[in-house]
C-alpha cells in the first residue's frame, strides 16, 4: 500500500514490479475471450491544466475513451469507468447498443461506473487521489488485482501512484520515459534514429533562448519566412506559436517583436507563454512551407512481451492559426506516402522499444511534394512523438472494435473478417451554434430519425463521441466508416447536413 512517504527511486522500483504482472496476464488472460478481467478506464488528461481551459468542453474529453465499453464484448470482463462528472445514461445506453452479439443488459451488469463530482480544471487523477472513499469503491469494484490493469490517456506520475495504491499495473508508457515524447525529447530522437526532421533547436529555457534559435535559423536560410515556437509538453497545437520574420535579424531585435508572434492557444500572449517556457521549456523550428502540405501520423503499439507492431496511419486534419491545430483525421493516410511514412515512424519506434515504452503512441510528420528536379515524391519531415492515446486513437480503436477486424501493415490498409476493407472520416471538433440545447436523447433521436448510426450488418454509419459537450458547447466528435474513403466523406458532410437542419429547427 503506498502510504506517500516512498521516494521517487522506491515509486519507480515498485512500479518496475507491478508492471511486471502485466506481462503476466498479457499471456494468459487476453488471448483468452472468456477469461475474467477487469479494465479500469481513467481518462484524465493529465495535462498543462491552464492550456486544457483553452479547449472548449476540455472535461468532456473524459468521454473520449467510451469506446473501451466495447471490450464488455469479453462475457467474463468487467469494466470500470471514472469521470469527474457522471455521464448521462443516455450516452451509457448510445455505446452498449453498439456490442455486437452481446445482450444490452448483460453488458450493464459488468460495467461500473464512478464518478468524483467535481467539475473543477483539474486533472482527474488527482481528484480521485484525494478521495480516499471512492478509491475504496474503485478498489471494490475492481476485484482481483491480478486479473485487473489501468488504462489511461496519458500515464505521468499521478496515475503511476494511482496505480500502486490499487496495486494493478498499467498498460501504458512509465512516467519516467515521457520526456523522450516531448518536443525537445523526440527532436533528439529522431535525430538519433537517422529520420529527417525540420532545422531547428531543442531544450531552450527562455525568450532570449528563442530570439537567439530564431536568429540563427535565419542566418542559416536567409530566405525563411516563418517559424515555430513550441512549448516541450503543448498538445493539439495548443502550445505552439508561429514567428513571421520582418526586418529583424539580430536576437535583441527579434526578442522585441516576440509579443507579435501567432499563439495558437485562445487568449494567450507573449508574457503569459513565455512563463510556460521557462517552467517547462521548448523548441524553435524551421516552419515548414507548402503549397500541398500534409498532417501524415503513423501509430504503434509495444505489447507487454516487447513486440511492436504498425497498428494504423492517418492524415490529419488541421486547422486554426496556420493549421497547427488538431481537429480530425482520415483513415488511412494517402495511398501515394502511408507506407514511406509507416516506415519511417518505425525508425523512432524502435528506438522506442530499446528505451523500454509500452502502449499506444504516435509519430507525427509533415509531409510536402519533393520539388526538387526529377523529384515526384514526397518529402516527410518528423515533427512530434505521442506517448499517449492521441487523437486518432479512439477512432481507430472504435473502427477496430465495431469490426472486428485486422490492420494489413504491408498494404496500409484495414479490413472486415468479410475482407472488405474500411475506411473513415473523423473529427473531435464539430461546432455550431445552434448545436447547444441539442441533449443526448435529441442526438440519438436525430441519428435514428435520419438513418445515419452504425450498422454491423453493412459495416457502414456514423459513431458519436463527446456527446456530453453537444448541449452546453454546441460540440461534437464523431467517426464516420464507410467502405471507402470518398463515401466516409460523403457521411460525415450528410451528417453535418442534418446537424445544421435539426439544430436550426430547435
Amino acid at each position: 500500500m503506498d502510504d506517500g512517504l516512498a521516494t521517487p527511486a522506491e515509486d519507480a522500483a515498485r512500479f518496475s514490479a507491478l508492471q511486471a504482472r502485466l506481462a503476466t496476464q498479457f499471456q494468459t488472460i487476453f488471448p483468452v475471450q472468456r477469461a475474467a478481467r477487469t479494465i479500469v478506464v481513467l481518462p484524465s488528461l493529465t495535462l498543462d491544466a491552464e492550456v486544457l481551459t483553452k479547449i472548449d468542453g476540455a472535461i468532456h474529453y473524459e468521454q473520449r475513451l467510451l469506446c473501451m465499453l466495447l471490450l464488455l464484448r469479453y462475457p467474463a470482463a468487467r469494466v470500470v469507468y471514472v469521470t469527474s462528472e457522471p455521464i448521462s445514461p443516455a450516452i451509457i445506453d448510445y455505446y452498449l447498443q453498439l456490442l455486437p452479439g452481446i445482450p444490452r443488459d448483460h453488458a450493464r451488469r459488468r460495467l461500473t461506473l464512478l464518478s468524483c463530482h467535481d467539475p473543477s480544471p483539474r486533472a482527474l487523477v488527482e481528484k480521485v487521489l484525494e478521495r480516499p472513499r471512492l478509491m475504496a469503491r474503485l478498489k471494490a469494484a475492481m476485484g482481483d488485482p491480478d486479473q485487473a490493469h489501468l488504462t489511461c490517456f496519458n500515464v505521468s506520475t499521478a496515475e503511476r501512484t494511482l496505480a500502486l495504491r490499487l496495486g494493478v499495473p498499467i498498460y501504458g508508457c512509465d512516467p519516467d520515459l515521457l520526456p523522450l515524447g516531448s518536443k525537445s525529447g523526440s527532436r533528439k530522437l529522431f535525430r538519433d534514429a537517422g529520420m529527417t526532421l525540420p532545422e531547428g533547436f531543442e531544450d531552450l529555457r527562455d525568450g532570449q533562448d528563442v530570439a537567439g534559435a530564431l536568429a540563427a535559423l535565419k542566418a542559416r536560410d536567409p530566405g525563411l519566412r516563418r517559424a515555430v515556437v513550441k512549448l516541450d509538453e503543448g498538445f493539439s497545437g495548443e502550445g505552439n506559436a508561429v514567428f513571421h520574420y520582418g526586418a529583424a535579424s539580430a536576437p535583441e531585435a527579434i526578442l522585441a517583436t516576440l509579443p507579435d508572434m501567432d499563439f495558437v492557444a485562445r487568449d494567450l500572449d507573449w508574457a503569459r507563454f513565455e512563463e510556460k517556457f521557462v517552467e517547462m521549456g521548448g523548441i524553435v523550428e524551421a516552419f515548414i512551407e507548402g503549397e500541398n502540405k500534409r498532417s501524415p501520423s503513423a501509430q504503434y503499439r509495444i505489447d507487454p512481451s516487447g513486440r511492436l507492431e504498425a497498428i494504423s496511419t492517418h492524415d490529419q486534419v488541421t486547422g486554426g492559426v496556420s493549421g497547427q491545430v488538431f481537429e480530425g483525421c482520415r483513415f488511412p493516410a494517402d495511398p501515394a506516402y502511408r507506407r514511406e511514412i509507416q516506415a519511417e515512424g518505425m525508425k523512432a519506434a524502435e528506438a522506442l522499444r530499446q528505451h523500454g515504452v509500452l502502449g499506444r503512441f504516435g509519430v507525427d510528420f509533415i509531409s510536402v511534394p519533393d520539388m526538387e528536379e526529377g523529384g515526384n515524391g514526397w518529402r516527410h519531415y518528423a515533427v512530434e512523438i505521442n506517448l499517449r492515446k492521441g487523437g486518432t486513437t479512439h477512432p481507430y480503436m472504435m473502427l477496430e472494435f465495431l469490426s472486428d477486424g485486422a490492420y494489413d501493415a504491408d498494404s496500409g490498409t484495414y479490413r472486415a473478417p468479410s475482407g472488405q476493407p474500411l475506411f473513415y472520416y473523423a473529427s473531435d471538433n464539430l461546432c455550431a451554434p445552434q448545436y447547444r440545447g441539442l441533449t443526448p436523447p435529441d442526438l440519438i433521436d436525430i441519428v435514428v430519425d435520419n438513418g445515419l448510426h452504425f450498422h454491423t450488418s453493412t459495416q457502414e454509419g456514423v459513431v458519436f463521441h463527446l456527446i456530453g459537450a453537444l448541449s452546453e458547447f454546441g460540440k461534437l466528435g464523431l467517426v464516420c466508416v464507410a467502405a471507402s474513403p470518398e463515401r466516409a466523406e460523403e457521411l460525415y458532410h450528410q451528417t453535418v447536413e442534418v446537424l445544421d437542419r435539426e439544430g436550426a429547427a430547435g
